[in-house]
C-alpha cells in the first residue's frame, strides 16, 4: 500500500499470546565456546557453520542459500507439475513446462551441441566491413541474439523526473571484472591467463583450430581491455550524479556518429528519440574509436566469441563444463555443478518467474504471513521517524523533509498487485534451446519497450520475483520491497517471539528503509527524483559521519594481502548499521509493555543480536572472497556481523562488551549518523 501519512506512534507488539512463543534461536547453531565480544560471528554462527560445510556445488553456501534451497524444491514441485501434464498452446503452463523439459532434455542438447549457434557465427565470419558489422547488429538484436556489446542499453525512470522513463546508455566491452584488466595484482594476473585459456578452449570447441583460436582470443583481449581501461570501476559506478549525463538525441548522433542510432533503436521499437542519458561518455567515446580503429577481423571475432559466451548454457554438456570449469571452478571454487533440475529451475525462474511466483504464493505464502509483515513494516517506520527526531546534527529543515519522505515510501510485501502478462512469448519445443532462448530474448526486449517507452513509469512494477529470497530499495519510486520467498526462517518466524523476528527480518526491514538515506539514496527525494534536499550544511556532515564507516570498512583484512572495499561497499554497511539501529528501536517500542522473559539463558536483547547473526551464518572460499570483494557492493557475511555490531551501542550494553574484548571500537570511534 501507499503511505502517504505517518503512522501513529503506536507500536504493534507480534505476540499473538503471552509467552506462548518461542525463542526462534537454534543453540546447536551456535558456539558458546568462544565469547560474544572476541569473534560474535562464531560465537552465533559456529555451529551453524560446522553442521553445514560446503559442498562441491557452493562457492559460497549460508542461510540465505539454505533457504533458496527449500524455495527450489518447492518451485521445482510446481514446475514439474505442469511439465508431465499435456497442456494448452500458448497457455503459461505450456511455457513453462516445455521450457523446463528443453532444459532437462540432456540428450538432445548434447546431440545438438554447438550446431544451433554455428549460423549466426557463420553469419559474423562472412562480414567484410564495420558498416556492415554494425548492420549484422542490428540484424541480432532484430531476431534476439543474446550477446554482450560494446554499449548497453535500458529503459527506466528518468532519475531527474522520476514519473517519467528514460533511455539510457551504460559502459560495456569487457566481460570480465575491471579489475582483472588493469588492476594486475598477482590473483588478478592469474584470473586473465585463466580467462584467455577459456577464451581459446571455446573457440576449438566452436570448431577452430588451436592456432586460429589463440589469435581470436588475442583479438578478443585487444578490445576488452580497451573498453575496460575506459571504463569505470564498480565504486565509481555507485555514484548516481556522476552517470547520468541527458542530451538531445540530435546531439548524441552527432557526438557518437559511427553507429547509425535511429536504425540500432528502431529495430528494438524504440523510435521518435528525443533525448536519452550516456552513463559514462568515456567508455562510449572509446567504443567508437574501437570502431574506427580495429580492423573488421578484430572486431569480428570480438563479436563471436561475445555470441558464444552468451550461449554457453546452452550447447550440450562439454560446452558447458568448460564454461563451468572457468566461471565456478576458477572464479569461484565451487568444484561441482548443480543438479541439472536446478540449473532447469533457475532457468525458468529467470523467463517466466512471476507465472510461477503466483502459484508459488497461493501454495506457500499465508495471508497471515504477509499482515504480520505489514505490522513490522509500520513498526519500523515509527522507529525510523523516531531515530531522525533523535539527531542533533541534522537540522529540523532536514528533518521535516526526511520524515516527508519516509512517510511516502511505497510498501511491497509478498507479491505483486498485478501479475506479469506472458501471452505474446512463444516457447516452441520443437526448435532448439538456442533458437528458443532467441525468442525469449526478442520478447524480454519488446515487452520492455511496450510497457516502458513512452510510457509513465509504472510504481506497481516489482524487480524480483515472489519467490526470491531478497530485498530491494528502489530510490527513483521511494520503494522497499519485500518478497514471499525471504519471510521464511531464519530471517521471519511465525512462532518466534518479537526479539527474533525484529532481529532478523526487522533488520532486513529497516536496511531497505535505511537505503532511502544512505550515501546514495539521500540524494533522491520523496518522489524518487535526484536533488539536493538537505539544509545547507547537513550533506556535509552527513558525508563526514559516513566516511567512518568507509574508512573502518576499508581496514578489515578479508585475506592476508587483502582489504575490504568501504567505498564500494558504503552504501550497504549503512544500510545494515541503520537497520539494526531502526530494528532495535522498534523492537523496543513493541516490548516496553510486556518486556519479553530470558530464554534459553539470553536476555531478549541478547536474542535479537544473535538473530541478525544467524542471518549471515555461512561458509565460503577463498576465491568467492576475493571475486565478491572486487565485485560485490555487500560486505562479506562474517563482516556484516563483526563489522557492523561494534558500531551500535546496544550491542555493548546487551553482552557487556568491554575495552578488553577483540571487538572493541572507542564509543568515539563509532558511526554517529542514527
Amino acid at each position: 500500500m501507499k503511505i502517504k501519512e505517518f503512522l501513529p506512534v503506536v507500536a504493534f507488539a507480534l505476540a499473538t499470546g503471552a509467552g506462548a512463543q518461542s525463542a526462534g534461536i537454534k543453540l546447536e547453531n551456535m558456539n558458546q565456546n568462544v565469547k560474544p565480544g572476541e569473534d560474535f560471528y562464531e560465537f552465533a554462527c559456529g555451529g551453524w557453520m560446522k553442521n553445514n560445510p560446503l559442498t562441491p556445488e557452493y562457492a559460497r553456501y549460508g542461510s540465505f542459500d539454505a533457504l533458496s534451497e527449500l524455495n527450489n524444491k518447492r518451485v521445482r514441485e510446481i514446475i514439474e507439475t505442469m511439465a508431465a501434464q499435456k497442456n494448452e498452446k500458448g497457455t503459461v503452463a505450456q511455457k513453462v513446462g516445455d521450457l523446463y523439459n528443453m532444459y532437462m532434455d540432456s540428450v538432445r542438447q548434447n546431440a545438438d551441441g554447438v550446431k544451433p549457434v554455428l549460423k549466426d557465427l557463420g553469419r559474423v565470419a562472412k562480414v567484410k566491413n564495420t558498416k556492415q558489422l554494425l548492420g549484422l547488429i542490428n540484424e541480432f538484436k532484430k531476431e534476439g541474439v543474446t550477446f554482450a556489446e560494446l554499449w548497453g542499453s535500458y529503459l527506466g525512470a528518468d532519475m531527474m523526473n522520476s514519473t517519467a522513463n528514460l533511455l539510457e546508455v551504460y559502459q560495456g566491452g569487457f566481460s570480465q571484472e575491471r579489475e582483472y584488466y588493469v588492476e594486475q595484482d598477482e590473483a588478478n594476473k592469474q584470473t586473465l591467463e585463466a580467462y584467455k585459456k577459456h577464451v581459446v578452449r571455446m573457440f576449438v570447441l566452436m570448431g577452430e583450430s588451436e592456432k586460429s583460436a589463440q589469435k581470436k582470443m588475442e583479438n578478443v583481449l585487444k578490445i576488452e581491455m580497451r573498453m575496460a581501461k575506459a571504463g569505470k570501476n564498480n565504486t565509481d559506478l555507485r555514484d548516481a550524479g556522476a552517470n547520468y549525463h541527458k542530451m538531445a538525441f540530435a546531439d548524441f548522433q552527432k557526438e557518437y556518429d559511427l553507429v547509425d542510432w535511429t536504425s540500432y533503436y528502431a529495430v528494438q521499437g524504440i523510435t521518435d528519440i528525443d533525448s536519452l542519458s550516456v552513463g559514462q561518455p568515456e567508455s562510449l567515446k572509446e567504443a567508437m574509436a574501437v570502431l574506427k580503429d580495429e580492423k573488421v577481423e578484430v572486431l569480428k571475432d570480438w563479436l563471436q566469441w561475445n555470441i558464444i559466451d552468451g550461449a554457453g548454457s546452452l550447447l550440450g554438456d562439454e560446452v558447458y563444463e568448460e564454461n563451468f570449469d572457468y566461471y565456478s571452478r576458477i572464479l569461484t571454487g565451487a568444484t561441482e555443478k548443480k543438479p541439472r533440475w536446478k540449473r532447469s529451475v533457475s532457468a525458468v525462474n529467470g523467463v517466466l518467474g512471476e507465472a510461477v511466483g503466483q502459484l508459488y504464493v497461493e501454495k506457500y505464502f499465508p495471508a497471515a504471513n504477509k499482515e504480520r509483515m505489514e505490522k513490522l513494516v509500520r513498526n519500523l517506520q515509527v522507529a525510523l521517524g523516531e531515530r531522525i527526531d533523535a539527531q542533533e546534527w541534522m537540522s529540523p529543515e532536514t528533518k521535516k523533509a526526511a520524515h516527508e519522505k519516509l512517510d511516502a515510501f511505497y510498501v511491497k510485501v509478498g507479491y505483486p498487485d498485478k501479475w506479469r502478462d506472458y501471452s505474446s512469448l512463444t516457447i516452441d519445443p520443437e526448435k532448439s534451446l538456442y533458437e528458443n532462448k532467441k525468442e525469449i530474448s526478442k520478447w524480454a526486449v519488446a515487452d520492455m519497450v511496450a510497457r516502458k517507452w513512452k510510457k509513465p513509469v509504472d510504481p506497481t512494477e516489482w524487480f524480483m520475483t515472489p519467490q526470491t529470497v531478497n530485498a530491494y530499495y528502489n530510490p527513483t519510486t521511494n520503494e522497499i520491497c519485500f518478497p514471499a520467498g525471504i519471510l521464511q526462517y531464519p530471517f521471519f518466524d511465525m512462532e518466534a517471539d518479537d526479539a527474533f523476528n525484529y532481529g532478523a527480518i526487522g533488520v532486513v526491514i529497516g536496511h531497505e528503509m535505511s537505503h532511502g538515506f544512505d550515501d546514495n539514496g539521500r540524494k533522491f527525494d520523496k518522489n524518487g527524483n535526484y536533488t539536493d534536499w538537505w539544509a545547507p550544511g547537513d550533506g556535509e556532515k552527513y558525508n563526514e559521519r559516513a566516511q567512518v564507516i568507509k574508512d573502518f570498512f576499508s581496514a578489515i583484512k578479508v585475506l592476508p594481502d587483502l582489504n575490504a572495499n568501504g567505498d564500494l561497499s558504503c552504501g550497504e554497511n549503512l544500510g545494515d548499521h541503520g537497520g539494526l539501529k531502526f530494528a532495535y528501536t522498534a523492537f523496543k517500542n513493541a516490548t516496553k509493555d510486556n518486556p519479553l522473559p530470558v530464554k534459553d539463558g539470553f536476555t531478549p536483547e541478547q536474542r535479537f543480536f544473535i538473530a541478525y547473526a544467524g542471518v549471515w551464518a555461512s561458509n565460503i572460499t577463498e576465491q568467492e572472497i576475493r571475486r565478491l570483494t572486487l565485485s560485490d557492493p555487500h560486505s562479506l557475511t562474517r563482516w556484516r556481523v563483526n563489522g557492523a555490531l561494534p558500531l551500535v551501542d546496544a550491542w555493548y550494553e546487551a553482552f557487556g562488551i568491554t575495552e578488553q574484548d577483540k571487538l572493541y571500537v572507542p564509543e568515539d570511534k563509532r558511526v554517529k549518523i542514527w
